[in-house]
């Protein structure tokens, strides 16, 4: 769990060092970046329902539907940030 938690607090740091104000005086919408972290908050979205929501544990077909949510879910915040 602790090393959960360290990868979680990881992937936070990372997706803040991402933003495009760390590098420009001037903040531009970069698809790539949007990209990058969408994947990060996919990945810590998985992280914390397999081991704080314990379905880790749960039967595989729980554990596909929430994969498969979850996928759902992200594709669908980024077609909408691209129209």
């Amino acid at each position: 769990m602790t090393w959960c938690w360290i990868l979680l607090t990881a992937i936070t740091l990372a997706s803040w060092w991402l933003a495009p104000a760390h590098f420009t005086d001037t903040v531009h919408a970069s698809i790539p970046i949007t990209a990058l972290v969408l994947i990060l908050a996919w990945i810590k979205s998985r992280l914390i329902i397999r081991n704080f929501m314990e379905v880790r544990t749960a039967p595989r077909w729980l554990r596909l539907s929430t994969d498969a949510w979850l996928g759902v879910l992200f594709a669908a915040v980024f077609v909408i940030y691209l129209f």
